[in-house]
Formats: structure tokens, C-alpha cells, sequence
């Protein structure tokens, strides 16, 4: 699907929410995945990322609103290698 819940604002537009969770600090990297981003990059307006960290000892939450490539900086850290 590219989202974990959809949602919907209060006049009727569709809110899609992705959401990223680690027991350690804000700045903790996360993965994304091809799917994740291009859902994001489709439906811009529509997507926000809830990062929720911390969650062990003093749970918080951010959320960043739009395409994750223009909110967060991507690395590729992983391949698909196919012989022939």
C-alpha cells in the first residue's frame, strides 16, 4: 500500500499516514521502502510521516508532511542484482 493508515481530514480529504518508530533519539535513520516513497511522491499533499521515538523510557512524535525524498535526505542502501 506505501502508507500504514488512511485517514481522512474533517472536510473529507484523504490523509495517508505512514509511521516510523524507534526507541532511540529523533535523528535515528529509518528505512524506507521503494513503495513507501512512491506513494509518498504521488500523493504529496495527501502523505505525512509520523516519526514517533523515544518510545521506551519518554514516547514523542513528529510529523513531516509531503513526498519523503523532499522532506527527509535518502540513501540507497540496498540493490536488486539479477544475473543474465
Amino acid at each position: 500500500m506505501g502508507f500504514d493508515i488512511r485517514s481522512f481530514e474533517c472536510e473529507g480529504a484523504e490523509r495517508l499516514i505512514e509511521v516510523k518508530t524507534t526507541g532511540f533519539g529523533r535523528q535515528t535513520p529509518f528505512f524506507v521502502s521503494r513503495n513507501e516513497l512512491r506513494v509518498s511522491q504521488a500523493q504529496d499533499a495527501a502523505y505525512h510521516l509520523c516519526r514517533v521515538f523515544a518510545y521506551r523510557a519518554d514516547p514523542r512524535l513528529f510529523v513531516l508532511d509531503g513526498a519523503l525524498d523532499r522532506v527527509c535526505a535518502l540513501s540507497p542502501t540496498q540493490y536488486l542484482a539479477r544475473i543474465g
